[in-house]
């Protein structure tokens, strides 16, 4: 005889959105949350300090929701580590953690919730371009060993629509997640030093580090709204805060024989892109790029796991 599960039985979710002035995505994200059937949830937005209207907006749209409002834009990895925080000092089971400029269908969080397993550190859906609904984003991928680059073959491609039920990864996207407390409590918060990217790949590796899984399932389906909250690719933000955090990723995670490896390929990576920045006459965002890979270096050692 099947249990019935009641839904005080089922577990909380807390499903946590980071806002800094974009209302009109936020409130779209958080109306594809609120939709979400089968799961007992609570909604938490973390402002980071907006200047606009979005905390009286959010506020006016969904009365159920709780608001974080941060003193000042601490970014990404300390702007979700408040949101988490409060989640599970006030019982949640799970977060999922959604980009603002993201929305998801139905059924997407109680498909990742049935796949998950006492050794699955986090799970993630696929993800598609929201202006391509049929083509993939992102579906996470591997990790070169060698250079701790990461591998997604599918980015960008037709979604062929014949996945196995679930995709055993290295890696995934923030873009959304769904995480059980005991992996926060394994592997701690998100590293604050990312103020943006890499923040992901960071928690991916110590993840996987401390043997726990991470797994994409196909059946569950998210669209990203690719690069709104950096100002748009290959913009001064994007490349600064690109640069700055792949240097703090591979300073915290490299090992012996990877150093070598890693050095070259990062010297090639850093001569493309500034030969592709110079052609394109982007100036501002070339000094950028460099001023974030100097800051990289001159950041205090990342510690490692």
């Amino acid at each position: 005889m099947s249990q019935v599960i009641t839904q005080s039985d089922s577990p909380l979710i807390y499903s946590v959105v980071l806002n800094w002035n974009q209302p009109e995505d936020t409130l779209a994200c958080l109306d594809s949350l609120a939709r979400q059937e089968e799961i007992r949830q609570k909604l938490l937005i973390v402002d980071n300090a907006s200047t606009d209207d979005s905390v009286q907006r959010i506020q006016a749209c969904f009365p159920q929701a709780e608001i974080l409002v941060n003193p000042s834009n601490l970014g990404f990895g300390r702007g979700f580590n408040c949101g988490v925080g409060h989640a599970f000092r006030v019982g949640a089971d799970y977060v999922f953690i959604a980009n603002n400029d993201t929305f998801l269908e139905p059924h997407t969080i109680s498909t990742l919730l049935r796949h998950m397993t006492r050794d699955v550190g986090l799970l993630a859906p696929a993800i598609y371009y929201a202006s391509h609904p049929e083509v993939i984003w992102s579906m996470g991928g591997k990790t070169n060993r060698w250079n701790l680059e990461v591998i997604e073959d599918v980015r960008g491609k037709p979604d062929p629509g014949n996945w196995p039920d679930v995709l055993e990864r290295d890696f995934v996207t923030g873009c959304g997640l769904l995480i059980p407390r005991e992996t926060f409590e394994r592997v701690g918060l998100f590293d604050d030093r990312f103020q943006m990217y890499y923040e992901d790949s960071d928690l991916s590796h110590s993840i996987r580090r401390v043997g726990l899984r991470i797994l994409v399932i196909p059946g569950a389906k998210m669209w990203h709204k690719v690069a709104l909250s950096s100002g748009g690719s290959d913009s001064p933000n994007e490349r600064y805060w690109m640069a700055r955090s792949s240097t703090l990723f591979f300073r915290k995670h490299a090992r012996g024989i990877q150093w070598p490896v890693i050095i070259f390929w990062r010297m090639g990576s850093t001569l493309r892109t500034t030969l592709r920045l110079s052609l394109h006459r982007k100036w501002q965002s070339l000094a950028a790029y460099w001023r974030g890979l100097r800051d990289g270096l001159r950041d205090p050692q990342p510690q490692r796991q």
